[in-house]
């Protein structure tokens, strides 16, 4: 069964948590068939995601203690996008803030939306090279290894488990699957 217009219509619309990073929302809307329904769901600011690759082909990876699954992760640098912020801009800070590099060359990759069903993240993504080491400038709550990876290594950390994080799986097989296409 096909219908043509699949819309859905806001018909009031409440915010029921303010946060400082997360805004949780609750809607009333008007279904396709003319019934009604509700949507709850979360408004993020986005974030760029940097695969920053060296010369040689190693990846700058981080370990990361990730509070709401008590646990550390390996991933790529990220960081959300500040109000009126460029998105290019974000990531260049990010990859400095968090790994202490900056980078010569910027390719805009692609733009993701991770949780479709409950938000509306988007996740912007940048290669990039020619980096260089010009010191740490980590936010003062922001604790974690840099870690330099070749990327076999980084593939092979995906395939046993090590790396399992969303944002960073997608990343490291879309730089893999795309950078050797001609």
């Amino acid at each position: 069964m096909s219908q043509d217009d699949l819309t859905e219509h806001t018909l009031s619309s409440e915010t029921v948590y303010r946060g400082r990073l997360l805004h949780a929302k609750l809607d009333r809307v008007r279904l396709p068939n003319g019934g009604e329904s509700t949507r709850e769901y979360l408004i993020h600011p986005g974030a760029t995601v940097i695969l920053p690759l060296f010369e040689n082909g190693d990846i700058l990876l981080e370990r990361q203690h990730r509070y709401p699954l008590r646990r550390d992760f390996i991933e790529l640098p990220a960081g959300k996008i500040d109000p009126d912020e460029d998105d290019l801009v974000c990531a260049q800070r990010e990859l400095l803030e968090e790994t202490g590099h900056v980078a010569e060359q910027w390719t805009y990759l692609m733009t993701q939306y991770p949780c479709i069903g409950y938000s509306d993240e988007r996740l912007v993504y940048f290669l990039a090279q020619g980096l260089t080491h010009v010191g740490d400038a980590p936010d003062h709550d922001e604790f974690l290894e840099v870690l330099r990876v070749p990327m076999t290594e980084a593939l092979a950390m995906i395939r046993d488990g090590r790396i399992c994080e969303a944002k960073t799986v997608m990343g490291l097989l879309w730089l893999d699957r795309y950078r050797t296409q001609p």
